[in-house]
């Protein structure tokens, strides 16, 4: 894939998600999937113990700038990217261009192990090659294979983010369940934008401006004590 294609090149009308495709979706991005994605903060663990969040309306903006901003948009660009790839050859550079923007080792890990516990699942219960990506490559290539809505499947990944990171805060600070829901309904708009918006991107686009979210993952690091793997 050269990197300054677009990114969306079907120009057909897309098919309108089934129930079959919806419930599919639902089944990969419930927490019983068996990705570990509750392991994980993507660096809220270190934001909050280091006082950068300490209550719901600044999780909700921190959240939404990783959104707009940072590891949201650019998941969102990548899995678009993969659901159009024509080959195993271009998901490997795509996969690759993924890596090389992960700001710190766990984020890094993160990607990978989440990934590859995806296409293992996945590939058990509804085929495919064998082969492990980093995890938004993964889901934009399955669901490819699955003739899946891209849309709609990336504004489920980035509500489905958005979901762990939340239940990560519950268990970091004195979040409420139901003031978590409210900020995840509060989000879930901006998810669907992101999805929409990434129509037409390129890879050149990649890009991230959330830095305090870059520096707390590397923080998170050398951590001592810590619950979460990244």
């Amino acid at each position: 894939m050269a990197t300054g294609a677009p990114i969306h090149t079907n120009m057909l009308p897309r098919p309108m998600p089934t129930n079959s495709n919806i419930l599919t979706l639902t089944q990969w991005f419930s927490p019983a999937y068996p990705i570990g994605a509750f392991a994980y903060s993507h660096g809220l663990e270190a934001a909050v113990l280091t006082g950068q969040i300490t209550n719901g309306p600044a999780l909700q903006d921190w959240l939404s700038d990783l959104l707009d901003h940072g590891s949201g948009r650019n998941d969102c660009t990548l899995l678009r990217a993969a659901f159009n790839s024509p080959d195993g050859a271009a998901l490997a550079h795509l996969n690759a261009t993924f890596l090389a923007f992960a700001a710190s080792a766990e984020r890094q890990q993160e990607v990978l192990l989440q990934g590859a516990a995806f296409c293992k699942t996945t590939q058990s219960i509804w085929g495919g090659p064998e082969g492990a990506y980093a995890y938004p490559i993964a889901v934009g290539a399955a669901a490819a294979r699955a003739g899946l809505d891209v849309e709609l499947t990336a504004a489920m990944y980035l509500q489905a983010m958005m979901s762990n990171l939340i239940s990560a805060a519950l268990r970091l600070m004195p979040l409420g369940q139901t003031e978590g829901q409210l900020i995840l309904a509060a989000l879930t708009p901006l998810c669907e934008r992101l999805a929409r918006d990434t129509e037409g991107a390129r890879v050149d686009d990649l890009s991230s401006i959330a830095f305090l979210s870059d520096i707390a993952a590397m923080q998170h690091e050398t951590l001592q004590p810590r619950i979460f793997r990244s």
